[in-house]
């Protein structure tokens, strides 16, 4: 039933993911439109407050896919000395391919950036899905994953979720404020960020039962909880 609701979860996440990618590479009307009408909003308004653009540049790039590869590796390297190797592996392993398929698909898709009078930041690269805010997706939920095992009440658990979608929002706010990033391509690529970390949790949930372990709510409980219950992984 757990790996059922896992994987119904996935399924929610990549709905939008395939319905934008569909409507991008048809060129639809509809999302075209509504793409440069909120980015002509948010960007007259980012020209008429260059204190809020200065403070979303700065917020852009210290949440940005680096800080969190970063944030990662280092973790990974804690958890190997702690005795959670197999845990390790597995962040490392995430981010990693998570930020390549990102790139493949940018590639593959090679969507143009948007165009806009007196641009205020600028990015390289092709637009969809959106670098950062897959990597905001991708690095929070593998962090919070690898922390839940430490928070004993149900409040706090839910804080911690509270924080990473916050910051996933914020960053893909930013991108479309400052007029490097279609509407469409952050919130492509945060809900693929979140199927490809779901997807990963629900594949290391499934090699935990056949290692004979108790089943887990990795939501709930983080992927390998026995890694910090007493036990080592292995």
């Amino acid at each position: 039933m757990r790996l059922t609701m896992a994987m119904a979860a996935v399924a929610i996440f990549t709905v939008p993911f395939v319905i934008l990618l569909v409507l991008v590479r048809t060129s639809s009307t509809p999302l075209t439109d509504l793409d440069e009408s909120i980015a002509l909003s948010m960007h007259a308004h980012a020209l008429a407050n260059p204190g809020y653009t200065a403070f979303l540049r700065v917020g852009t790039e210290v949440f940005g896919p680096w800080t969190w590869r970063v944030l990662v590796v280092l973790t990974a390297v804690w958890l190997w000395r702690r005795g959670a190797p197999r845990l390790a592996v597995w962040a490392v392993a995430t981010i990693t391919f998570g930020g390549l398929l990102n790139l493949a698909l940018k590639v593959i898709v090679d969507r143009a950036r948007p165009d806009l009078p007196d641009p205020v930041a600028w990015a390289p690269g092709a637009s969809f899905p959106s670098g950062h805010a897959m990597g905001a997706a991708l690095g929070t939920c593998i962090l919070v994953l690898i922390l839940l095992p430490f928070l004993r009440s149900g409040t706090s658990r839910i804080v911690v979720w509270g924080v990473a979608a916050a910051i996933m929002v914020f960053v893909a706010y930013s991108r479309v404020a400052l007029g490097v990033h279609w509407t469409s391509d952050v919130v492509a690529g945060v809900a693929l960020g979140v199927v490809f970390v779901v997807g990963a949790a629900v594949g290391f949930e499934t090699w935990r039962r056949g290692e004979g372990r108790r089943p887990a709510e990795p939501h709930m409980e983080g992927v390998e909880p026995e890694a910090f219950r007493g036990g080592r992984s292995g």
